[in-house]
């Protein structure tokens, strides 16, 4: 389940890249989020009750968190392969995971990931989209940065309810660039191809890792998650025709590594009277 989720992220995606050339990255990311949000809120209504004040401020950076990562991805997708703009991204959270650590050894795997993205950008050709690594370092910066938040949001609000606020917020943010690329190129077919991306991800995802997890430790799935660039690299190949490099290929080799490297001794031990345990929410 756990694979098959992270499959369907990434092929979402892959199958993202026709709507981007027709919508522009913005109006894809925007449609994606909206549809996103109006099935999180028929599957769970928004516990808008249960917000505090104090919870306002991590919601809506988490949903803004959401919204940045989704535009950025896409528009880095739109611009360099999409296995280099996943393993670029994910320097974010194996970031994070090094600074939270407390151990300097713990450095070491974004040093090793950060190898592998070299290897994958091939500097040496002279022919690096410097602006589609900005983007895709742009969305590992706000992948990392929500990571953090839905620690403190899934310690107040367990699973879909949780998505079922910040999602929404997403949506909002990202129509303010969205909707302007949208009204421009709007076609009716449009609703119904991204109505089927969002089902693709994250909404049937979610679902599956949510399953997963009642059956594997948060450690497990975070290492299963190190293959995600590697899944990234296959739907590419598949639904894009990218071919990678042998050097390429080695780059994704030192970056799933690095990922399953930083997830040693990651088990958070979780605060008195917190929620169910919830989903890793670490992607839209």
């Amino acid at each position: 389940m756990a694979v098959a989720a992270m499959l369907m992220i990434q092929a979402t995606n892959a199958l993202s890249v026709p709507l981007i050339e027709q919508l522009g990255a913005a109006g894809t990311a925007w449609l994606r989020l909206a549809f996103g949000a109006l099935f999180f809120i028929v599957i769970a209504r928004p516990p808008l009750r249960r917000v505090r004040r104090v919870d306002v401020l991590p919601l809506v950076g988490l949903g803004v968190a959401t919204g940045v990562m989704m535009v950025a991805f896409l528009s880095a997708v739109d611009r360099i392969p999409l296995g280099t703009a996943v393993a670029i991204e994910f320097l974010g959270p194996l970031t994070v995971a090094a600074i939270r650590s407390h151990s300097r050894r713990m450095l070491v795997w974004p040093v090793l990931a950060l190898a592998g993205v070299i290897l994958l950008t091939e500097p040496w050709h002279r022919q690096v989209d410097l602006v589609g690594v900005g983007f895709a370092a742009l969305a590992g910066t706000g992948w990392g940065v929500y990571i953090l938040l839905t620690q403190k949001v899934g310690d107040r609000f367990s699973g879909v309810s949780g998505l079922s606020i910040t999602i929404p917020i997403a949506a909002v943010v990202t129509a303010f660039v969205g909707v302007p690329q949208v009204a421009g190129h709007f076609e009716w077919w449009v609703l119904l191809v991204a109505a089927g991306l969002a089902l693709l991800s994250p909404v049937i995802p979610f679902g599956l890792e949510m399953l997963a997890l009642r059956r594997m430790t948060h450690t497990a799935f975070g290492t299963l998650m190190a293959l995600e660039p590697a899944f990234g690299v296959v739907l590419g190949l598949v639904v894009l025709h990218q071919i990678p490099s042998l050097a390429q290929v080695a780059g994704i080799v030192l970056v799933v590594l690095a990922g399953a490297g930083a997830q040693r001794g990651g088990i958070r031990n979780r605060p008195t009277g917190d929620p169910d345990p919830a989903p890793l929410e670490e992607r839209v």
